[in-house]
């Protein structure tokens, strides 16, 4: 059953509803380690841990920085044990790193249907935190928080208050270093 079908919204089209079994997978991978949890909790957790994974990923390199901020993050969100959240995040990051290009739209709907406006601000916020992380939001970061922005339905307004929090961060934004022969 995917996760679409889950909430009375059924797919017709064969390669759609492959798409929606499998980021259902990946929600339930996760949500099955939260199972202590209400459900509603363990899906937000799950999905906010993904789309940070997302993100992480998206300069196709997860640092040691960002893992250790997902996790961070993931422990505060849930209230969950240290132990634990490092096991949301591993789960995440794995999901990410196989099913990405498949999940990512998905995952990012179900998180933008159950969140409020308040929840998904904090989540924008959250996406620049992980990729600062390491000092530095890449150009491939940035532009996948600008698309997550847009998958949630948030104003460009609220994407730019975000990105200004960060702007020191914003590789696109830094100089170039001069070369000793420049």
């Amino acid at each position: 059953m995917g996760i679409l079908e889950l909430f009375g919204i059924a797919s017709k089209d064969p390669w759609e509803q492959q798409q929606q079994e499998s980021a259902s997978d990946t929600v339930r991978k996760i949500t099955d380690e939260l199972n202590h949890m209400d459900r509603e909790q363990a899906k937000y957790i799950a999905s906010f841990a993904y789309i940070l994974g997302r993100v992480a990923h998206a300069d196709l390199d997860i640092s040691g920085e960002e893992t250790r901020e997902m996790e961070r993050i993931v422990q505060g969100l849930g209230g969950l044990p240290e132990e634990q959240a490092i096991l949301v995040v591993q789960l995440a990051k794995t999901q990410t790193l196989l099913f990405g290009g498949t999940e990512n739209f998905v995952v990012t709907q179900e998180f933008n249907r159950i969140a409020s406006r308040q929840q998904k601000l904090a989540l924008l916020n959250c996406l620049y935190a992980v990729s600062s992380s390491d000092q530095a939001v890449s150009t491939a970061e940035d532009n996948e928080i600008r698309r997550i922005t847009q998958e949630l339905r948030l104003d460009h307004a609220d994407f730019i208050a975000a990105r200004s929090a960060y702007r020191d961060h914003l590789e696109v934004l830094r100089k170039p270093v001069k070369s000793a022969g420049s």
